[in-house]
């Protein structure tokens, strides 16, 4: 699927065949199929039209596994401005939808994490491949 990314931000972009909504419900499904925990979705559109605002449709979903988080965690603390995993989806101008994620790899070097707990991080991109379709 074309993605684009910003190496120097370590931010990766996958285009969606879908609505936001339907792009995160399908998320949602394959993040619990995989026995992850969500811990929060956030209509970011949808609060800021409750107070009079305007804003593309945009939501986020935070989600994950404290199994496999956790030891990441005890490792390397500062992980925790990044975890739990975050991803957006996100309409543009254009009106075409778009998930993003932080690239394990950018975590992995952001945080200094050892080779042995990059397979608890390095998921993330399948989920997000499939979910977008």
């Amino acid at each position: 699927m074309p993605q684009f990314s910003h190496p120097e931000n370590g931010i990766v972009h996958v285009p969606s065949k879908y609505s936001v909504p339907d792009t995160l419900r399908r998320l949602n499904a394959l993040v619990k199929s995989r026995g992850l925990t969500v811990f929060a979705h956030i209509d970011f559109g949808g609060d800021a039209a409750k107070v009079g605002l305007r804003m593309r449709a945009t939501q986020l979903m935070i989600f994950g596994n404290p199994k496999s988080g956790t030891p990441v965690m005890v490792a390397s603390p500062s992980i925790a401005l990044d975890f739990p995993l975050k991803a957006p989806a996100w309409e543009d101008v254009q009106r075409k939808v778009w998930v993003s994620y932080n690239a394990p790899e950018y975590l992995k070097e952001r945080h200094r994490l050892r080779d042995e707990f990059f397979s608890n991080i390095s998921g993330i991109g399948a989920l997000i491949e499939s979910a977008a379709g």
